[in-house]
């Protein structure tokens, strides 16, 4: 399976600290050498990088390593190839527009089946599952609510629902965003931490690495990181449930639904902001 990892945040943050476990995961400390790739909001716009060499190997994330890139939400995903060759239109995230947003998607799992009517308002470039539910979800959205994007609730409600049909075809953990809000959904794997003051220290787990992070944050800073598995072995790191899904707003959970009984997933083996 695929790698995710998010952060939404209340003030611009870099995501170097994360970024530098999360990069070693394609490649090093795990298997996923299938392409990779990230996406960061500014404002109303968003840099999206994407590269089908091995995270660990490519210049690109060498590039993003050392360009501490401020955004209060950022997706990155590194692929393990289940459907789709591996090439440049098959590397996550995706991005297209919708009610004059950017909106950016990125898939961790294997649809089976899943071949929904796509009437041309959004179709993939590639030819990947993955894609192909990206552009359901928005034309999904779109049908609902043609001209202008609904209020908070009625939007997660929406997505929550359109998200509950594609489910039914396999394991959809993925993360989304338009730049104000994260949303997070989780079949199998999913985790976030959220850091805030008092700020502590931290140790990523794949690599000798360790940060203070009261040396690069504010008192009023606040930041929430979503990982397919825990990032760090000295922080509390949250579980989703089977079939939850997350709002994240300025670091914060504004949102949610779990069914009922839902399980928690089970494990598979400068003045910016730090994460």
């Amino acid at each position: 399976m695929c790698q995710l990892l998010a952060l939404n945040s209340n003030h611009p943050s870099a995501i170097t600290f994360s970024f530098e476990g999360f990069v070693a995961r394609g490649g090093l400390t795990d298997h996923h050498r299938d392409g990779w790739g990230i996406a960061f909001f500014e404002d109303t716009g968003c840099r999206l990088f994407v590269d089908y060499h091995a995270s660990i190997d490519s210049p690109v994330a060498q590039l993003i390593k050392h360009y501490p890139i401020k955004s209060t939400n950022i997706i990155a995903h590194i692929r393990k190839a289940t459907q789709g060759k591996i090439s440049l239109p098959n590397c996550h995230p995706f991005m297209r527009e919708l009610w004059g947003k950017y909106w950016v998607f990125a898939h961790n799992g294997d649809l089976q089946g899943f071949h929904p009517a796509l009437n041309g308002q959004y179709l993939p470039v590639g030819f990947t599952d993955s894609e192909t539910a990206f552009c359901y979800i928005l034309q999904g959205l779109r049908e609902r609510y043609p001209y202008r994007e609904p209020l908070a609730d009625t939007l997660f409600r929406s997505i929550q629902e359109i998200v509950s049909e594609i489910a039914q075809h396999g394991t959809f953990n993925f993360l989304l965003s338009n730049g104000d809000a994260m949303f997070a959904h989780c079949s199998t794997n999913l985790h976030w931490v959220q850091r805030g003051y008092p700020f502590s220290t931290a140790q990523l787990v794949d690599c000798e690495i360790s940060i203070d992070f009261s040396q690069h944050n504010h008192p009023n800073d606040l930041i929430t990181v979503i990982a397919t598995l825990p990032l760090t072995s000295d922080e509390e790191w949250h579980p989703c449930g089977s079939g939850e899904l997350i709002m994240f707003v300025n670091g914060e959970i504004v949102r949610q639904y779990r069914p009922a009984a839902s399980p928690e997933a089970v494990p598979e083996n400068s003045e910016a902001q730090e994460c």
